[in-house]
């Protein structure tokens, strides 16, 4: 669904110096709670030197008390004890942090993984501190050995000597310098191998004779890399299932989805007459064929639902073609196509299967076929279905109008947090429409593009205000007991666009923004300017960015119950009675197997409880517009009169010049 203004948020290209900030803000966090758990008080101080003098004695018993004669070793030997404390206070931190941040760069299908057993490690090691603080040996005058630290006296003396007073157990220089030799292990080249496995010994060597660490302080380091390691491998290869997640913000419309509300949105595109074998269904399919590699979701399904995650889009092995391409046949011209089209929007879609359709009617004016093209709403919006649709018209052409510019971050979040505050002040719809039906009906209205934009401009309001002007007006003139029951107020469901530049086609990426409209029969020009008084909010980007923060990744946090329980409580009756969609599409006209396109209507899902969806779609100098309802509460073939009767700006279509001539 588009939208006369455009907000780009940052999902990719630039999204990559935020998700290296967030890997910095993860590791000072990590590095903040570890200087918490590490500072001494007096019992934890007393007990941290119980512990350091138990493991002594433990390892005196075991004869693997070695730290003593290795510090003998060392301390007399002064340039190569100010050496090895050099290498312990500074070469673990510098071998991890280089080796992640090679990753990141030449690796970055690995960082994921190392990144999480790199966490794992000092979760798990911080959590050890906490529950088993150990003195290190050099902190302990009883135990006879020398603190080559304290001794040497260097710049950095004070700094070394204050760290690690409770966390010797493991020993974190050990852990991370073997972590990064399992790391390259996977990853690294033989002699990089080498040179990591003589870091780890020496490593362990410097921790001895320097008195920081026990025998079994590295002996719980190995351990706890392997530990660390195999967490996270175990998780990755359990997620890495075949298959893509679907976002939260998709998997939102499988959320939402009834047997009364069916989420697929689409199109219907009307073709010029034409003969011979165009547009057959076995040259549509060729077609489409043709375009797989640029249709992914074409190709998959939805993998096996689970309650606690979001299902997956996985490949198909093949394509039932005659399933999701078919011909039917108007038995009444323009108003049979509209028929087959409610028919279809009524119809929930299998989730066994790639979930589209394209539905070929014949006979709609003499020569005259049209396209129903219907996509879930988990696969794509509004405009992501005109994207995907234009892979099969010719000439070839980029949307434009679709992608705005990224904003920074800190403009980012200053609106996430306005909209946010201005979200939660909005409130319910009110009056309630009790919308139950299964039944859908559709219909279309055509008015020429340029006289809109001129009646907007004349009027000083936009053309999504004209479109909402239209929308009220004709409600109120012909369901006045609808007016009456919403007690004049209808609140509509406006969707933005949130694309960014670099964003797939095969993605929902809309914010819905609510405006109230009036329903009290006001004149029109007086409807117009206050309707334009209320889309104000339209025109500036905090409800759009902070709806799309909360779908995108509010939910992404929440477990899919909670995400599924969300959706339902937002989405319909409770908060809106409608939805109306302006879009963008193509300037240019197009044409579909050498067949030229007489007009495109854009077909919008009815959200549970709500009787009507809207769209409106600019195509080659008209601006189609298709109309959903629940024919119990709202009847689209008058609502489609009313707002070409306003205007009277609509222009003369093939199949329209037919269905006058049977009248």
């Amino acid at each position: 669904m588009c939208y006369e203004k455009c907000v780009a948020v940052d999902d990719g290209g630039s999204i990559q110096r935020f998700r290296v900030w967030r890997q910095v803000v993860l590791g000072l966090a990590l590095f903040g709670v570890y200087l918490l758990v590490d500072r001494p008080g007096s019992t934890r101080q007393a007990t941290a030197d119980r512990h350091g003098r138990d493991l002594y004695a433990l390892e005196q018993r075991l004869h693997l008390d070695i730290e003593r004669p290795l510090n003998d070793w060392l301390a007399p030997h002064k340039v190569l004890s100010t050496l090895a404390n050099y290498g312990y206070a500074f070469t673990y931190i510098i071998g991890a942090f280089a080796l992640l941040v090679w990753i990141l760069v030449r690796r970055p299908d690995a960082f994921r993984q190392a990144r999480d057993s790199f966490v794992v490690l000092n979760v798990i090691a911080i959590a050890c501190f906490v529950l088993y603080p150990v003195t290190p040996p050099r902190l302990l005058p009883e135990l006879g050995l020398v603190d080559t630290v304290a001794q040497g006296n260097a710049w950095w003396s004070e700094l070394v000597d204050h760290a690690n007073q409770l966390a010797a157990m493991p020993s974190l220089h050990v852990s991370w310098a073997v972590w990064v030799s399992m790391v390259l292990f996977r990853l690294g080249r033989a002699w990089v191998q080498v040179v990591s496995g003589i870091h780890v010994i020496v490593t362990v060597l410097v921790v001895f004779a320097t008195a920081n660490h026990y025998v079994l302080d590295v002996v719980a380091a190995v351990v706890l890399v392997a530990l660390s390691v195999v967490m996270a491998n175990g998780w990755h290869d359990r997620v890495a299932r075949p298959g893509v997640v679907v976002p939260s913000h998709d998997a939102f419309f499988l959320h939402v989805e009834t047997a009364a509300a069916p989420q697929h949105v689409g199109g219907l595109v009307v073709f010029e007459p034409s003969d011979g074998d165009a547009l057959s269904v076995e040259r549509v399919t060729e077609l489409v064929k043709g375009e797989l590699d640029l249709l992914p979701r074409f190709r998959q399904r939805l993998g096996p639902a689970s309650r606690w995650r979001r299902q997956r889009w996985i490949d198909v092995a093949e394509i039932d073609w005659p399933l999701h391409i078919s011909d039917r046949h108007s038995a009444d011209g323009p108003a049979g196509l509209r028929r087959i089209v409610a028919e279809l929007a009524e119809t929930p879609m299998a989730r066994d299967r790639p979930m589209w359709r394209i539905v070929m009617v014949r006979e709609v004016a003499p020569g005259v076929s049209a396209m129903i093209l219907l996509l879930h709403h988990a696969v794509a919006d509004g405009i992501g279905t005109v994207i995907q649709a234009l892979n099969l018209l010719r000439p070839r052409i980029e949307l434009l109008g679709v992608r705005g510019p990224a904003p920074r971050r800190a403009q980012l979040l200053g609106a996430t947090i306005t909209g946010l505050a201005q979200l939660a002040t909005d409130g319910g719809a009110g009056a309630h429409l009790d919308c139950a039906s299964t039944r859908r009906e559709f219909a279309t209205a055509d008015l020429e593009l340029a006289a809109v934009r001129r009646a907007a401009s004349s009027r000083g309001v936009r053309v999504t205000d004209l479109v909402l002007g239209l929308i009220a007006d004709a409600v109120a003139a012909t369901h006045p007991d609808v007016a009456t029951r919403l007690r004049g107020r209808m609140r509509v469901a406006v969707p933005l666009m949130v694309r960014d530049p670099g964003a797939a086609a095969e993605t929902n990426a809309t914010a819905a923004v609510m405006v109230d409209i009036p329903l009290d029969g006001r004149p029109f020009e007086e409807l117009l300017a206050e309707i334009s008084r209320r889309t104000a909010r339209l025109r500036t980007p905090s409800r759009a960015v902070a709806s799309r923060f909360v779908m995108a990744t509010g939910l992404r946090a929440l477990p899919e119950p909670s995400a599924g329980w969300f959706a339902r409580t937002v989405y319909g009756r409770r908060f809106f009675h409608a939805i109306v969609s302006n879009m963008p599409g193509s300037t240019q006209s197009l044409s579909m197997d050498g067949v030229p396109i007489a007009s495109v209507y854009p077909i919008l899902p009815l959200a549970p409880g709500s009787p009507l969806a809207v769209g409106a779609l600019s195509w080659a100098g008209s601006l189609g517009i298709g109309l959903a309802t629940d024919p119990a509460v709202l009847d689209a073939g008058v609502l489609a009169a009313r707002i070409e009767q306003v205007l009277g700006v609509s222009p003369e279509r093939p199949h329209e010049r037919e269905e006058e001539s049977r009248a």
